[in-house]
């Protein structure tokens, strides 16, 4: 995003000398540097919690090394993505490397050029960088700007880039560590844990949000070490919830010989009291366990998905799974098409239309 700063003439003594008239900076500024900037502007000193740093007026922090970046819940539909960058490198996690770049939003699908663009992919007009947007993802990325600004060329395996992955990844966790990210919860889990309060008094609260145990089943379930299903089937038993969680997670990521490995213990989640495990092991069984994993793990599915039930974070989850699954949810069809998605009045315009949009786009593929 482009950031174009005016100075008037009388408070030119709070630019700092490098702003001059039609000066350009390489200097990397974030959204989060404007709200202590302003401050600092005012003659007041940010708030030590301020993720920002001023970058100008009397508290200018100076330039920092690195900005950061964050990918949640996108309306309807969930990832998770942070990234860090310096001045030549941008470094990517992606924690949700089984879902693709271009999940189906309702809202991003009304702009013609999307819709082309997915129409090319699937009549296979599309060259294989063009393609990648409609694809699954590696779990790390790391693209050099200086040289590729469209990032394209991913040296996150190349040997000459280890030493500059490892910073940059070290850089990346410091920071949620730091700032005690909530993200690595499910999202229902995010209230369910502190009813009536912030995420952010969860997030500082190391009783209900034990973040360094949830952090490393986030990073080994998402990783690329093949070695880890052992260690995910033995995380089954956790009694955290959200380790249950990302367990369950990091064997449908791994896919169907994994969740095959671990069904065992996966079976017994379709009963598990807490959401999140529940809600995962039945979409793993529905989609990589035996045949007759189906039928059971589509009951807890389908109760989870109408808005009658659970929260409506919950109910987002289970309809993203059921569309995840395709031609399987046909013999429930019907099922699906009574499903009631409505949420009351009290609710957000914009969060009440993201269940009547899944449910839309799981009826789609059969019409």
């Amino acid at each position: 995003v482009p950031l174009i700063v005016h100075v008037p003439e009388k408070f030119k003594h709070l630019a700092p000398p490098e702003y001059g008239a039609n000066a350009t900076s390489d200097r990397l500024v974030s959204f989060v540097d404007l709200p202590p900037t302003v401050l600092s502007l005012a003659g007041l000193k940010p708030p030590a919690h301020f993720h920002g740093h001023a970058f100008m007026g009397p508290n200018d922090r100076g330039p920092q090394p690195y900005i950061y970046g964050f990918r949640g819940r996108m309306d309807e539909r969930y990832d998770l993505v942070r990234t860090v960058r310096d001045d030549r490198y941008i470094y990517i996690r992606n924690y949700m490397p089984h879902k693709i770049y271009g999940q189906y939003i309702d809202y991003m699908f009304k702009m013609p050029t999307v819709r082309k663009w997915k129409a090319m992919f699937d009549n296979g007009e599309l060259t294989e960088v063009q393609s990648r947007f409609w694809r699954t993802k590696p779990s790390e990325e790391l693209y050099d700007l200086s040289q590729d600004r469209d990032e394209i060329k991913n040296l996150a395996t190349s040997p000459e880039h280890q030493e500059i992955l490892r910073r940059l990844r070290r850089a990346q966790l410091d920071l949620a560590v730091r700032i005690r990210d909530v993200g690595f919860l499910p999202e229902g889990e995010m209230h369910s844990r502190a009813p009536n309060e912030t995420p952010y008094t969860l997030g500082h609260d190391p009783k209900r949000y034990p973040m360094m145990r949830i952090l490393g089943a986030a990073e080994l379930a998402s990783s690329n070490n093949a070695n880890a299903v052992p260690t995910l089937i033995g995380m089954l038993k956790d009694k955290d919830s959200a380790v249950r969680y990302w367990a369950v997670l990091g064997l449908m990521i791994r896919g169907e010989a994994a969740v095959q490995h671990g069904r065992n213990l996966l079976l017994p989640l379709l009963s598990d009291t807490a959401s999140y495990p529940r809600l995962n092991a039945a979409h793993a069984l529905a989609k990589h366990g035996k045949p007759e994993d189906l039928k059971p793990a589509m009951a807890v599915l389908l109760k989870s998905a109408s808005t009658d039930h659970l929260t409506v974070f919950e109910n987002l989850w289970a309809l993203n799974a059921l569309d995840d699954l395709g031609e399987k949810v046909s013999p429930w069809l019907e099922t699906i098409r009574e499903l009631r998605v409505d949420l009351p009045e009290s609710y957000d315009r914009r969060l009440k239309s993201y269940a009547p949009s899944l449910k839309k786009a799981i009826l789609a593929r059969f019409q």
